[in-house]
């Protein structure tokens, strides 16, 4: 299937245009819960057909325990609602390697917020960081790319690519 990859970055902590602020959305790490980690990253990629659905035990363990690596789970109260992972590139930038919401949380109106705490965090992860970028398909739900550039996130490379769905 022929699908659009648009790459969007920010470079400074100021570019972010924050959501309206929701109470109920809290990130909390996954680090110390590589299965929830998983399960939540399959649940939320099954619709827009992400590779990370077909790994193996080793590979989920290798990207778990990668040190860059740092899941995060989008809770709404006490239930999951979704998922951000982050990556740190040396020696400044932070890719939002994961963003996305279970479909129960899908049209709900917490997409931007969970979006904003998850760019937020990005600029948090270490000290001096000049890039947190990202990339999104046409694969993923129609939201996404508005979401991106509504928060601040400018685009900076589109490229077409084939996908054995």
């Amino acid at each position: 299937m022929r699908h659009t990859v648009t790459y969007l970055e920010m470079t400074s902590p100021a570019d972010l245009v924050p959501a309206d602020p929701r109470p109920d959305i809290a990130l909390t790490s996954l680090a110390d819960d590589p299965a929830l980690a998983r399960d939540v990253i399959v649940r939320v990629g099954g619709a827009y057909h992400w590779d990370s659905g077909r790994w193996s035990d080793d590979r989920w363990a290798a990207h778990l325990g990668d040190p860059a690596v740092h899941p995060w789970l989008i809770a709404r109260g006490d239930e999951p609602a979704g998922v951000a992972v982050h990556k740190v590139h040396s020696p400044a930038e932070v890719e939002v390697l994961t963003f996305g919401l279970l479909p129960e949380h899908v049209g709900t109106g917490i997409g931007g917020h969970a979006l904003t705490l998850t760019l937020r965090r990005a600029w948090e992860l270490l000290p001096g960081v000049a890039r947190v970028w990202l990339h999104t398909s046409t694969l993923d739900h129609p939201n996404a790319l508005p979401n991106y550039r509504k928060r601040g996130l400018r685009p900076y490379r589109v490229e077409e690519r084939d996908k054995e769905i």
